[in-house]
């Protein structure tokens, strides 16, 4: 990338921090965020999956600032003796892995068929798009909870323990494709009408180059905003369905393990075992939307136009 490109891409990342400041915000703090659950090893007090590291007899400690705490434990422990903050900084990076792996497979799905659908038409466009229209009307929730059970049952909690990223991955990714198959659709109907296509289609360009070299890089920007949505969408699947004891198991706690584990204890006092990971898992999820927003805000075409 030549010295004038980048510049230019400094001076656009600028005035878009400068018109939103809100989405700037948001992304510092969903950086630091990820600096923080990247460098988990080696900032956390405590490795959370090590049985040995915690005493079931510290349990339930408050917060440092809270009567009855021990200095060792600055947000406190969960109920089974954790460091409240290490559980939080490793669940916290599960539960953004999940996130975006979640939403890797559905780009990976649901980009190929939207262009492919929207560049042929005809009977493609039409079964593409019922098969989107009938994944749409099924919850995605209500399928995690079909298919995880049915793999509970059938290979045991056990198994379910061992391959709990994986599956949530799978499941999360499997189930909202049609999200990004829409929208490429749209964009690539759009595209394809362009008088740059059809001097491709008349070069000699075959489909596939032109959907790949062509048509994919002008429908990135709305791509990238239904992704970053998608992101915040995955995470919350992932919380709700561990919450429900469908997906981490409490040996590896996500946010949604870490809120479900101290449930039953909030109203018994020991509220900041559910309160704490809860405020992180929204400050991620607001964040990933305001960033969201701002990206769609700036990425628009007729604003960049003005």
């Amino acid at each position: 990338m030549s010295a004038a490109a980048m510049q230019t891409g400094r001076r656009t990342l600028l005035a878009l921090a400068a018109e939103h400041p809100g989405g700037a915000l948001a992304a510092f703090t969903l950086g630091a965020i990820a600096v923080a659950v990247a460098l988990a090893p080696l900032i956390a007090p405590q490795d959370p999956f090590d049985l040995t590291s915690f005493d079931v007899l510290d349990a339930g400690l408050p917060p440092s600032w809270l009567d009855g705490s021990d200095p060792r434990f600055l947000l406190g422990t969960d109920a089974q003796g954790r460091d409240l903050l290490s559980a939080i900084l490793y669940g916290t990076r599960i539960s953004l892995i999940v996130g975006l792996l979640a939403v890797a497979i559905q780009a990976a799905i649901g980009i190929p068929l939207g262009l492919l659908a929207g560049y042929a038409g005809g009977r493609v466009d039409t079964i593409v798009t019922r098969t989107a229209d009938i994944q749409l009307s099924l919850s995605t929730l209500m399928m995690a909870i079909i298919a995880l059970a049915l793999f509970r049952a059938g290979l045991g909690g056990e198994s379910l323990s061992r391959f709990a990223v994986p599956l949530l991955v799978v499941v999360i990714g499997l189930a909202e494709w049609p999200y990004f198959a829409r929208t490429a659709r749209a964009a690539t109907q759009v595209e394809g009408a362009k008088d740059y296509v059809r001097a491709a289609r008349a070069l000699g360009a075959s489909s596939f180059a032109v959907m790949a070299r062509h048509i994919l890089p002008n429908i990135l920007s709305p791509l990238i905003v239904v992704a970053t949505t998608q992101v915040a969408g995955a995470i919350m699947a992932e919380a709700a369905l561990s919450f429900l004891g469908l997906g981490m198991p409490v040996t590896k706690p996500s946010l949604g393990t870490l809120i479900r584990s101290g449930y039953d204890l909030m109203f018994a006092g020991a509220w900041w075992i559910t309160v704490i990971p809860g405020l992180v898992l929204i400050g991620v999820l607001i964040s990933v939307n305001v960033l969201g927003d701002a990206l769609r805000d700036g990425l628009d075409p007729r604003r960049m136009a003005r």
